[in-house]
């Protein structure tokens, strides 16, 4: 990191969500730390697949975009306290430490908007789901681009 990164020193998000089900415990999980450390963990029972575990280090840019699109998010001023708790269907959680503010939401997994519009908060739960959606499509385009890209040769 460089000398003008002091606004990602502390820097730390963490996204997890899954169920316990036919196929057992079955999750997605990642997560990004200030020192550019991402881990990644997917774990589908289906079909006997495995847990697909993936790490990396990203530069001080993907923590600066991370950084971005959290607070033009304007999660941090959500709070989960009127959205669905965890259930059978499943749990999701999202951790973000990033301008000495630390927050963490939990709610159930979300199967589509038309569940988040029959919430106790639809717009706070909006925001959350659309986070999510970006925060995955990052996460699936980084690992893609780290692990599957072919040397030109």
């Amino acid at each position: 990191m460089t000398s003008d990164s002091s606004d990602l020193k502390e820097f730390y998000l963490r996204y997890y969500v899954g169920h316990v089900g036919r196929f057992g415990h079955e999750f997605l999980t990642f997560e990004f730390r200030s020192d550019g450390r991402m881990s990644y963990a997917n774990n589908s029972q289906y079909k006997n697949e495995g847990t697909i575990t993936k790490e990396a280090i990203v530069s001080e840019s993907v923590l600066r975009e991370l950084k971005r699109i959290i607070d033009s998010s304007e999660i941090l001023k959500e709070d989960d306290q009127l959205w669905p708790e965890p259930d059978r269907v499943g749990k999701q959680e999202l951790e973000i430490l990033t301008d000495n503010e630390h927050i963490s939401f939990t709610t159930t997994k979300i199967g589509s908007l038309s569940d988040v519009q029959q919430s106790k908060d639809p717009e706070g739960l909006r925001t959350f789901y659309y986070l999510v959606q970006d925060l995955k499509c990052l996460v699936f385009a980084l690992i893609s681009l780290h692990f599957k890209i072919k040397p030109i040769g």
